[in-house]
């Protein structure tokens, strides 16, 4: 990993910027998603209590809509999930994590 440049973390680990880019990207869509979802809702409510037809008739497309965003989202922490597993276990090979935090998981593990 030669020119990466790393991050510390206060416990001594450390994590490749480009790790710590692709969390950070994947959390700013969640959140964008989300807050797109509370527009939905926000209108969806509203179509709801009007009990204009055309208005209910459009919350079946926004219902769809919404529905296929926590799709998404749950896709998204998904690939964050796999994403992070990945580095974990990269860090024991010591690619982009120190393997700090690892071997510090699996000591509180034992001492339980």
């Amino acid at each position: 990993m030669e020119g990466d440049t790393l991050s510390s973390f206060g416990n001594g680990t450390q994590i490749d910027n480009k790790v710590v880019q692709n969390f950070q990207k994947s959390f700013v869509q969640v959140q964008n998603i989300l807050d797109h979802n509370r527009l939905l809702i926000n209108e969806i409510n509203q179509n709801h209590e009007s009990m204009v037809p055309d208005n209910l008739s459009r919350n079946v497309g926004l219902i769809r809509e919404l529905n296929n965003n926590i799709r998404r989202v749950v896709d998204l922490y998904g690939d964050l999930s796999s994403s992070f597993t990945k580095s974990m276990e990269s860090s024991s090979d010591g690619d982009s994590f120190t393997g700090t935090l690892l071997s510090d998981t699996k000591k509180r593990i034992r001492s339980s």
